[in-house]
């Protein structure tokens, strides 16, 4: 099976890709495309597949961090010799391909075409509201980007209706703005709520002041022939998930 890659046309003529399970090695739960070193997968299998997606991204080195939920964007200008805790990076070089995993969270792409400026960043709701989009643009901005510029593409990831949590979670977001309320939907049950993680990103990006930002409506969770879901593993009561990978480079 080849690899199935989603892109996004708003991101114009770079080479990007959300990259779907399908086309990949693993068996079993992992079944597909898992590009998670952190998993149980066997080590050799995720090579396999991570091989393949560098090949599908032109052969250029992949850059990756150590994702932590942070709010941390590093810049590359070449490979990186040893792990970095962050979870965006931002480059201007050509010929390297940024890459962040996930599965439920979610993967966001940038593109400055006019000042040959890129970014990845692995974006759950901690770090959306901690500030890691913010970090990413501006972190951007060093390397010559101009917010006005920037095209912000949020790719598969978890949508409301599977999204549900409790009453702390959202009290936590309102007690940091109340505004954020309108995020939150009645849940299954009256302590419940389902809450929009892209729409909280898309939020976050358009307050920014980006050129433009938008969501490619996939949803994580419902898809299993095509996505890796946390969430939907946990439910299942499955050991272990994969991951996802997106990427993109000048």
């Amino acid at each position: 099976m080849t690899l199935e890659i989603i892109t996004s046309d708003a991101l114009g003529p770079v080479r990007h890709g959300f990259f779907t399970r399908r086309g990949g090695a693993s068996s079993g739960i992992f079944d597909g495309l898992n590009c998670g070193a952190g998993s149980s997968d066997q080590t050799e299998i995720v090579a396999i597949n991570r091989q393949r997606v560098q090949q599908a991204m032109g052969d250029h080195p992949m850059i990756a961090v150590y994702q932590v939920h942070s709010s941390d964007c590093i810049i590359a200008d070449s490979v990186l010799t040893a792990p970095v805790k962050a979870d965006a990076i931002a480059t201007n070089v050509t010929g390297l391909t940024l890459s962040v995993l996930t599965a439920d969270c979610q993967p966001v792409l940038f593109h400055d075409a006019k000042n040959g400026v890129i970014a990845a960043a692995h974006a759950g709701w901690r770090g959306a509201l901690d500030g890691i989009l913010t970090d990413t643009v501006e972190k951007m901005e060093t390397l010559g980007a101009e917010r006005s510029q920037i095209v912000a593409v949020i790719g598969p990831c978890i949508s409301q209706p599977c999204y549900e949590i409790g009453a702390e979670f959202r009290d936590h977001f309102i007690e940091i703005d109340p505004s954020f309320d309108r995020f939150f939907a009645a849940g299954q049950s009256p302590d419940k709520y389902q809450f929009n993680l892209p729409m909280f990103g898309k939020d976050r990006l358009d307050a920014l002041g980006l050129r433009r930002a938008i969501w490619t409506g996939h949803c994580t969770y419902s898809d299993a022939q095509r996505f890796y879901s946390y969430r939907r593993s946990t439910h299942l009561g499955q050991a272990d998930y994969g991951r996802l990978i997106s990427c993109i480079t000048l």
